[in-house]
């Protein structure tokens, strides 16, 4: 299947399901479970109530955030 965008408004629920599915590889979590976490990760998508990059960058803001924040660095005491 050849999809020109990934949006919610140009793909139905079964194509957005099947473009998380394919970016994962097995999504089944029959290995070692760590894929499943993932996968929830992106439901909202696959919803149609949030966008790909959306969840991503709230993903990856909260280790910006953590950075950021004095009181959660940790530094090595060597």
């Amino acid at each position: 299947m050849e999809i020109k965008s990934i949006l919610i408004k140009d793909t139905t629920r079964e194509e957005r399901k099947q473009i998380v599915e394919e970016s994962f590889g097995n999504i089944s979590a029959s290995c070692d479970g760590c894929m499943a976490g993932l996968t929830e990760m992106y439901q909202e998508y696959i919803d149609g109530t949030k966008e790909i990059r959306d969840i991503n960058m709230e993903f990856n803001a909260h280790y910006v955030r953590e950075d950021l924040d004095e009181k959660s660095k940790r530094s090595c005491p060597m």
